[in-house]
């Protein structure tokens, strides 16, 4: 980094947890050393790395890097907010590349004194049909997040904090052992103390799942999670800006499916309303397989695929969840 240098005032710490990152941190590095706006500093906290992780970061001879122990990016983060120089905290991925103007995009919405955090946006250059519709689907949330009229949800591949309210709440929740849970739930307690905001502008690019299986076990953990997070933030079932009703909505005709196969044994009309909800189940996806048509038509014919995976894996993660005790933590 050439210096400091501050956009109306405001000195940004970008903050950048790392486990096993060895393949992804130089071009994630790389990229923060081209932006357009330079932060005061750049803290990489490798958390426990078995692989070259720390050997990377450290041929970058501006960037700071701290070590711990396995504790999970939250503890990580949080312990690089504790040491860090800016007002501004920023964070992102060690898997994430960011566009050249990404931090000048992130800072901009601080110029309004009200704002407390902002949210940037995901891209990916990935070619393979998965991938693809991951990114549309992400694409359907943040619209979401544009109609919102207050926003409440923040995720932390591309976030940006004031230090002072950060710090206040004490940062990420440690309870959350993975990428898990941890950023929506400190930006429940964010949206409370003032207004969070939306730069679709601020860009970093990411790896996306580009297989059905892997994409199934991600949304299986992330229901898994949920568990401790509605724990945390109960009223936050009913509704937030980022996840669609619609999504809750197939969880529950999953659910009522299975307890009218089950109540049909003993109650035969039963199967009768287990073949609407099968139906209903069925056409679902419709909305988002007319979005993922409209922007990309060669995948169309896998969007219900893919809805129907997700569905199933939040409605198999979020007992599990229970059963398990994740909401214990």
């Amino acid at each position: 980094m050439q210096g400091l240098q501050e956009m109306n005032g405001m000195k940004a710490s970008v903050i950048i947890p790392a486990y096993n990152a060895e393949k992804t941190i130089q071009a994630c590095l790389a990229a923060l050393q081209r932006q357009s706006v330079k932060p005061i500093e750049v803290i990489v906290v490798d958390d426990g790395s078995k692989d070259g992780t720390i050997r990377v970061a450290k041929s970058f001879k501006e960037v700071r890097v701290l070590e711990q122990q396995h504790a999970g990016p939250a503890k990580a983060r949080n312990w690089g907010s504790s040491v860090s120089k800016g007002d501004i905290l920023v964070f992102t991925d060690s898997d994430c590349v960011a566009e050249r103007n990404w931090l000048e995009e992130m800072l901009k919405p601080f110029e309004n004194s009200q704002v407390i955090g902002v949210q940037g946006a995901y891209k990916t250059k990935q070619q393979s049909a998965v991938a693809r519709f991951v990114q549309l689907e992400i694409e359907e949330r943040y619209e979401r997040m544009k109609r919102s009229k207050q926003l409440d949800w923040i995720g932390s591949y591309a976030a940006a904090y004031r230090k002072k309210q950060f710090l206040e709440l004490g940062g990420f929740d440690e309870s959350f052992p993975t990428s898990s849970g941890e950023d929506p739930a400190l930006s429940y307690s964010m949206a409370e103390k003032g207004t969070l905001a939306f730069n679709p502008k601020a860009v970093v690019y990411h790896q996306h799942p580009e297989t059905i299986a892997k994409y199934f076990r991600v949304k299986f953990y992330r229901a898994y999670w949920r568990t401790l997070l509605y724990k945390r933030f109960p009223k936050k079932m009913a509704a937030d800006s980022f996840t669609p009703q619609w999504l809750k909505a197939q969880i529950g005709i999953v659910y009522g499916m299975v307890l009218l196969a089950i109540a049909s044994v003993w109650i035969p009309s039963a199967i009768a309303w287990f073949w609407i909800a099968l139906a209903l189940f069925l056409a679902s996806p419709i909305g988002l397989t007319a979005l993922v048509a409209s922007r990309d038509k060669e995948i169309a014919w896998l969007a219900p695929v893919m809805i129907y995976s997700r569905s199933i894996a939040f409605a198999l993660g979020l007992p599990w969840g229970l059963l398990d005790g994740a909401w214990r933590h």
